[in-house]
């Protein structure tokens, strides 16, 4: 069982995940609204019980040298930039961490959310935190180029260092309803990459215990425990969701009928292996596998 932190807490990246986890710290009186600050690109809801900031991380302009306070547990979730190969906004944040730090004012912890993608593809093989990064497409590699950046700073500084590589996150408002609407094909199940998700309630424990739990440090797949294909995936979510179910069409066909994005998603496939998560955080999914997590549309 969490206990209540006194430490600052800054949630970088207010988005899906950083929106959930300010609600949850304070519905589970975790931190005080006082505790807390969100920063983002700009002002989410204007009647916040939280301190936000605006920042812009892909601007060079300074900030001031106050963010964060010292001895803050830091929740970086902001995504890469769209291109490249390095995660440039990562950059950014950690220049200013190392300003912070020559003034003694270093973060107590940092938690980053990435991605199960720096593996690559392993051609449906099972894949734990020793597996070796192999990413094989600009996003992931930006994704692991900010992996390495905070390793860098945190072994430089002495800093407990979390990151959570996470599969696909889904929960009943994230789901790809409008693709399966629109009936946008899918690959048939002997060409479908397997692949592993993440419920985003399970996520948020997640990203809780790793944030407030002194113990936790080190690398972590975050996923469920049953991976499948993803021509399961969108089969279950249609079924589910009480629509019809996509047209599959070979490899071959995707080739010319699906975007790039999804190719490139479609060409790598992966089994996870998230028995270390399950042993350090000493956790139990609430949703261990699609038939559970997509219970609740139902």
């Amino acid at each position: 069982m969490l206990t209540a932190t006194t430490h600052p807490i800054y949630i970088i990246g207010h988005g899906y995940m950083g929106h959930k986890l300010l609600q949850a710290l304070l519905e589970q009186s975790l931190a005080s609204a006082e505790q807390i600050t969100s920063v983002a690109r700009s002002l989410p809801e204007p009647h916040s019980q939280n301190p936000h900031l605006v920042w812009d991380l892909d601007s060079t302009e300074a900030v001031n040298h106050s963010i964060p306070k010292p001895n803050a547990i830091i929740f970086y979730f902001v995504p890469p930039p769209p291109k490249g190969r390095q995660d440039t906004r990562v950059q950014t944040f950690i220049a200013q961490l190392e300003q912070n730090t020559q003034a003694e004012t270093k973060p107590a912890k940092i938690v980053l959310i990435s991605t199960t993608g720096v593996y690559g593809n392993c051609h449906g093989q099972w894949v734990d935190e020793t597996t070796p990064l192999n990413p094989s497409v600009d996003r992931a590699r930006r994704r692991a180029d900010a992996e390495q950046q905070f390793q860098h700073y945190a072994q430089n500084h002495n800093i407990p260092l979390v990151i959570l590589r996470v599969s696909g996150i889904y929960a009943a408002d994230k789901l790809p309803l409008k693709r399966i609407q629109a009936q946008t094909p899918v690959v048939q199940e002997e060409d479908s990459p397997y692949s592993n998700r993440i419920h985003a309630n399970d996520l948020l424990n997640i990203c809780l215990i790793a944030g407030l739990n002194p113990d936790i440090e080190g690398v972590y797949n975050c996923s469920d425990s049953h991976p499948t294909t993803m021509y399961d995936y969108f089969m279950r979510v249609a079924r589910a969701s009480y629509l019809p179910a996509p047209p599959a069409i070979s490899r071959e066909q995707a080739r010319s009928e699906l975007s790039s994005g999804m190719l490139s998603y479609m060409d790598e496939s992966r089994r996870i292996d998230n028995h270390k998560l399950l042993k350090d955080f000493k956790l139990t999914l609430k949703y261990p596998d699609l038939e559970q997590g997509l219970k609740d549309l139902t």
